[in-house]
């Protein structure tokens, strides 16, 4: 399953030269990735509640354009891999009005508990991981 998401750049996003800074694309896909699981009722607050964090491991990023303030993106994020002890994000990032590729990426991560100890979420929490699952 592939959601998209989609925002507006703010001025303050940009750098010196009028672009946005590298650095951004970053919290664009923590945006995308927290709306995908609220779509599937699965936000971080309820994950938290249950004392579930789920850290990155890694981000993958690869530049292919830029993009400026007031443009309009629109990311398309999915679930790659899931074990239930890690999973692997995806991204597609594209201009909204030229529906050129700004960026593809990927983010990986691991389910833990509040002392940041390994779990395995479909033994922890199966109603959780089903929901993941759902998104392969």
């Amino acid at each position: 399953m592939e959601t998209a998401f989609e925002r507006k750049i703010n001025y303050y996003e940009t750098d010196k030269m009028g672009v946005v800074h590298h650095s951004n694309y970053i919290r664009f896909l923590e945006e995308a990735r927290c709306y995908l699981l609220d779509k599937i009722e699965l936000p971080f607050s309820l994950l938290e509640e249950n004392g579930i964090t789920i850290p990155v491991l890694g981000v993958n990023c690869e530049y292919k354009y830029h993009i400026t303030f007031g443009d309009i993106i629109q990311i398309k994020v999915f679930v790659k891999e899931y074990s239930g002890v890690r999973m692997t994000v995806g991204y597609d990032v594209k201009d909204k009005e030229t529906g050129r590729t700004v960026l593809v990426g990927e983010t990986k991560h691991c389910f833990t508990n509040v002392n940041l100890k390994p779990i395995n979420l479909k033994k922890h929490k199966p109603e959780f991981s089903y929901k993941l699952e759902k998104l392969l």
